[in-house]
């Protein structure tokens, strides 16, 4: 075998992987964004639905929950920084540590008493930031995992090259992976809601620790290739 064929072997098994990860975390995704928003009426991972809905309840003098909504999105925005500053400290074993993060912070959420329904809101929009740092690329290519609008876009974009005559797939394709695997964790997230209630998120959270077990078999490697490098800053020359 040469070289060559070795690495498109590698390169076709790394992607594949890669793909099948993403395909997990964003049905987990889906399934905790129905619970969430069925529990709470607000989005947990739709931060563009939220910032509309913020915007719309603020002209209508509704300050209290545009206020909510505002904080969910700082909420949201600090998970991601969480989830990097996990993954890139505790372990080469990033995905694991973050999806078990994630498990355990859903866990957290489910054990809130009814009253406290605005921090069980928050605890699963702090879980929906960090889930993003699990997996931020395959092979160069950008992969969003709570957020489809984004992989519909670069999939439209992908059909318009290949009509003016580009007929590289590479880059477009693999973006049904996330919406595919987030609509049918919604459908899973919105029956498992109807039929087991505020318990459901208890069903997410051991869903997604199985994930991260399941993540713990891939070698560390190739955990560390989903994610984009930290790039140091550069000593100042003395």
């Amino acid at each position: 075998m040469t070289r060559q064929r070795r690495r498109h072997i590698i390169h076709r098994r790394r992607t594949a992987t890669g793909l099948a990860l993403v395909a997990g975390i964003s049905f987990v995704a889906g399934m905790t964004d129905a619970v969430g928003l069925l529990l709470s009426g607000d989005f947990v991972s739709f931060m563009t639905g939220n910032t509309t809905r913020a915007a719309l309840s603020f002209a209508d003098g509704d300050y209290g929950h545009a206020l909510i909504l505002f904080f969910a999105l700082w909420v949201f925005i600090l998970g991601n920084a969480l989830g990097i500053v996990l993954a890139h400290t505790l372990s080469a074993r990033r995905a694991f540590v973050v999806l078990s993060a994630v498990a355990i912070l859903l866990a957290g959420a489910s054990a809130v008493p009814p009253e406290w329904n605005r921090l069980q809101f928050y605890l699963v929009v702090l879980s929906m930031g960090m889930i993003n740092a699990t997996v931020e690329h395959i092979e160069g290519l950008p992969i969003g995992l709570t957020y489809v609008t984004g992989a519909l876009s670069r999939f439209g974009r992908g059909i318009g090259r290949w009509l003016v005559g580009d007929r590289n797939p590479r880059g477009w394709l693999i973006q049904c992976i996330p919406w595919t695997g987030m609509a049918g964790g919604a459908v899973t997230g919105a029956f498992l809601t109807h039929y087991a209630g505020s318990h459901a998120l208890w069903v997410v959270s051991v869903a997604t620790l199985m994930l991260a077990f399941a993540t713990a078999l891939l070698p560390r490697s190739l955990q560390l290739h989903f994610q984009q490098p930290i790039v140091p800053a550069r000593r100042r020359a003395l």
